[in-house]
């Protein structure tokens, strides 16, 4: 008699598994050339960085997935003083405007001195460990550091 049953394999060890980095935010893609992703109304293009079930500028439904651009200038900062405790501080946090699309997101790299910051200034997308787990496994964060390469455009 033929056996005709299909066998599967045990599933792999969790640890195999286990991816050795992790976004800390889901439109953090990582790879060779991380980059974020932003929903895009199809209805007006007005991109959100967060989960929308309307756009809210011309409340479409309808959102499609797009790539931000890694390179674009500090259009308005802050340097924080003051934080929750564990935080190191100063750090300065911005609004970088990649090709339209206005992302928030810490300046790092640089020191956070009004002398070091400033309006305009080309930044490029930039990625961290933020921590690591008992598994080894690394958090990802990202900021923009100063772009000295000449591919940011100062406005």
């Amino acid at each position: 008699m033929t056996d005709t049953s299909t066998s599967t394999a045990a599933p792999p060890d969790s640890a195999d598994t286990q991816p050795g980095a992790v976004p800390i935010v889901d439109y953090l893609v990582l790879g060779d050339q991380p980059h974020l992703i932003a929903h895009e109304c199809t209805k007006c293009s007005a991109r959100y960085f967060d989960h929308r079930n309307a756009c809210a500028s011309c409340f479409g439904t309808e959102f499609t997935d797009v790539d931000v651009p890694t390179t674009g200038t500090l259009r308005t900062y802050t340097i924080v003083s003051f934080a929750a405790p564990g935080v190191p501080v100063p750090f300065v946090a911005g609004v970088i405007d990649c090709d339209g699309t206005h992302v928030r997101g810490n300046v790092i790299n640089t020191d956070p001195t009004p002398e070091n910051i400033t309006l305009g200034m080309p930044l490029r997308l930039a990625t961290y460990v933020v921590g690591t787990d008992d598994n080894g496994v690394e958090a990802i964060g990202f900021g923009f550091e100063p772009d000295t390469s000449g591919n940011g455009e100062a406005v």
